[in-house]
């Protein structure tokens, strides 16, 4: 989806369809009931052909994401709600995928909490909460996925990063931290997990366009977010997702403990 309260020096091109790239997998999608990354994620593995099961910390959306998802594809989208800060949540969204499927195949990592606040003024709870759905969310995730997958001796994980665990930005710290953690998690968890055929990869987006991107970014430091990118535009949530999809797949077969990069950004 376009905004259309934004300037491109570039178009946006039109979005790739399915070319079977998971065919038959079982796949598990975190914050995918939202507008973002996830729900994008979500609905172009279907495309690819998975059987896919979405999950969110609002019981009410994850819902309605799967029965809308069900309806569109013609098949049956598992909803289960998850927080992923509660790990009898977490435990049961792997629990029930395995319940009603049989296996995992692969897991999405997407749960993620920003927000700015200078770091002089940023209080304990702040700093806390962000690093708890960010860093923590995303390694409840994989221990619960990474039990299963050890079991059946293959599986794919893909968590979600950004560009700032990388770079800097005033009053991003607690985020900058949470992602930058999510890297290195990434990094150890892969040595760990080669030998048991799995593999742990990560994608860094840095600007991902989507309709609600003004309640938590004021327009002008959004307009300069976008300038920072070669394309003077964010990427799609769409464009975002077919690098989860590529790493998810049997086409990224030898990559593991990889970060990448899904940003033009410049400055």
């Amino acid at each position: 989806m376009s905004l259309t309260n934004r300037t491109s020096s570039t178009p946006v091109p039109p979005e790739t369809g399915g070319h079977h790239l998971l065919d038959g997998k079982i796949v598990v999608v975190t914050a995918s009931a939202g507008t973002g990354i996830g729900q994008t994620t979500a609905r172009r593995c279907l495309e690819e052909g998975a059987t896919v099961v979405v999950s969110d910390a609002h019981p009410r959306r994850t819902a309605e994401t799967a029965s809308e998802l069900s309806a569109q594809f013609n098949t049956q989208v598992l909803g289960i709600a998850c927080d992923v800060t509660n790990e009898e949540e977490v435990t049961n969204l792997y629990a029930q995928t395995i319940a009603n499927y049989g296996r995992i195949d692969v897991a999405v990592n997407n749960a993620g909490l920003g927000g700015t606040t200078n770091l002089v003024d940023m209080t304990d709870e702040q700093w806390l909460k962000v690093l708890d759905v960010t860093l923590n969310g995303t390694f409840r995730c994989m221990r619960a996925a990474l039990k299963h997958m050890y079991a059946a001796g293959s599986g794919s994980i893909v968590n979600n990063a950004s560009v700032l665990g990388w770079r800097a930005q005033p009053g991003q710290a607690h985020y900058a931290a949470a992602k930058a953690g999510v890297m290195a998690l990434t990094r150890c968890a892969a040595a760990e997990a080669a030998e048991h055929n799995v593999r742990i990869n990560a994608v860094s987006p840095s600007l991902a366009e989507h309709p609600f991107l003004n309640k938590v970014i004021d327009q002008e430091s959004l307009d300069l977010l976008r300038s920072r990118e070669l394309f003077g535009r964010g990427a799609e949530t769409w464009e975002v997702a077919n690098v989860i999809i590529f790493l998810a797949s049997g086409y990224s077969s030898y990559l593991s403990g990889e970060v990448i990069s899904t940003s033009s950004q410049h400055a």
